[in-house]
């Protein structure tokens, strides 16, 4: 009788073996895995300490650009498609969320106002666009409708709205980033020049999850990524000031200051901000 217990134990072993084994070699969301099974998949968002408002005495509001194209910024753009190993680009993972609803996108004129998929997919280049196709040697034409792809591989810039603020209960500056706006770069036939469009807003809270799931390349060792949302939270980006809040609706700096001078602009609101944090102690 023990003989057929220790049987039924070792074929009970094996089983739950082979299930684990199955489990760790399978497919991830139609990739072809990894050798382990990784804790980013089911990996959730780090919430924020509590604040008061009695805890903070001073805030401003920043507007900071990102520019994919720079080289700090390239683990932002890549890949422009999907790896073998699940890898996504931080706007292909937005829009996913967003076509499955897990993300609600706002109208980038009007934030109070949702946009669709589908209006993304056209500001993107995507859609069905009627095109006069040749039909015979003698110069015949017809509209023919051609459907196209969306081109996300074309956003190139992303818009960060965030807020600074000091805490005093713990006696620091810090920064809490608000939404986040995708910027879409394409060449434009009509005019004959490169043209911005303003995508959508999201909340960077609501995105947060999907974030912190999704691995992003930083380093030559592959076990040892990060995600995208510690690669906001720890500020591994460069970017530049673009506007801060202000009594003329938030004018952004372009609008007041030309060329190089709106450079050196973002640079003095920088400089400020670092000024005000120096000027709270003495040494």
């Amino acid at each position: 009788m023990n003989r057929k217990y220790l049987i039924l134990i070792v074929v009970l072993a094996l089983s739950c073996f082979n299930l684990r084994a199955q489990e760790e070699s399978g497919d991830l969301e139609g990739s072809f895995g990894d050798i382990y099974v990784k804790s980013v998949e089911d990996a959730r968002k780090i919430a924020y300490p509590y604040l008061r408002e009695a805890d903070v005495p001073w805030s401003r509001k920043i507007y900071r650009l990102i520019d994919l194209r720079e080289k700090i910024n390239h683990p932002l753009y890549y890949p422009t498609q999907d790896m073998l190993d699940g890898r996504r680009s931080f706007i292909r993972i937005m829009l996913d969320e967003i076509k499955k609803g897990n993300i609600d996108a706002y109208d980038p004129q009007n934030a109070n106002a949702s946009t669709t998929y589908a209006d993304i997919e056209l500001k993107m280049g995507g859609g069905v666009k009627i095109e006069q196709v040749q039909v015979n040697a003698d110069g015949l034409m017809r509209e023919d409708s051609v459907r196209q792809d969306p081109k996300p591989e074309e956003v190139k810039q992303i818009l960060l709205y965030e807020e600074w603020y000091f805490d005093k209960k713990h006696s620091k500056l810090d920064v809490r980033i608000i939404a986040i706006q995708p910027i879409f770069m394409a060449y434009d036939d009509q005019i004959g020049r490169v043209t911005k469009k303003a995508l959508f807003w999201i909340k960077f809270d609501q995105a947060r999850d999907a974030l912190a799931r999704n691995e992003v390349y930083i380093t030559n060792n592959d076990a040892q990524r990060l995600s995208f949302d510690d690669l906001f939270l720890q500020r591994r980006f460069g970017s530049i000031v673009y506007g801060e809040s202000n009594v003329s609706n938030d004018r952004i700096i372009s609008d007041y200051q030309v060329g190089r001078n709106s450079l050196f602009e973002a640079e003095r609101i920088k400089t400020e901000l670092f000024n005000w944090e120096h000027d709270l102690w003495e040494y």
